[in-house]
């Protein structure tokens, strides 16, 4: 196990963690992609629906996750209110992203008789790293975005702030 500092308090422990192996990392991204399939199938309805579950209860849990980004990031109260809610308006944006790409193909302009229309889907496991000066946010973000499209995620948070990823991991599984 790993300590994560306070980074206010020098003397204070926010948190412990234990760091993932290079073994771990390929069994995760293996994982990743042999589920991405079904999450894709799951259509660009579905995924939005559970985006915005996300979203829900990131509001729901709001004080939880402000407690931990002030212990964990050094966040002051204004502004991990900031950050939730913008984690929160990442998780509405992209469910109506996937609304409005997803949902159906694009009819395209072609030649007289003939239809051409552009299907949007997963590509396949994504990488998602994240910095530490907005580690909800901008993991949330990222993630978010890459799950609206049908793609599967391997997140790797900010060595800094490693809890706060893992409790918006832990929604964000709760929300299927």
């Amino acid at each position: 196990q790993v300590s994560v500092d306070n980074p206010a308090l020098k003397d204070s422990v926010a948190g412990k963690v234990v760091l993932a192996s290079e073994g771990d990392c390929f069994k995760a991204i293996e994982l990743a992609g042999a589920g991405q399939p079904e999450w894709d199938r799951r259509g660009a309805d579905a995924r939005a629906a559970i985006l915005e579950r996300c979203a829900d209860l990131l509001e729901e849990h709001q004080g939880r996750f402000i407690g931990i980004l002030v212990r964990e990031a050094g966040k002051t109260l204004d502004d991990g209110v900031a950050e939730v809610r913008e984690a929160v308006d990442f998780c509405r944006y992209y469910a109506a992203e996937a609304r409005a790409k997803f949902s159906a193909p694009e009819v395209m302009p072609g030649p007289t008789g003939e239809t051409n229309e552009l299907f949007l889907g997963g590509r396949g496991t994504f990488v998602c790293i994240s910095p530490w000066n907005f580690p909800l946010a901008i993991f949330t973000g990222q993630v978010v975005a890459a799950l609206a499209a049908g793609n599967a995620v391997v997140a790797k948070p900010a060595e800094q702030t490693p809890l706060v990823a893992f409790e918006a991991v832990k929604l964000f599984h709760a929300a299927r």
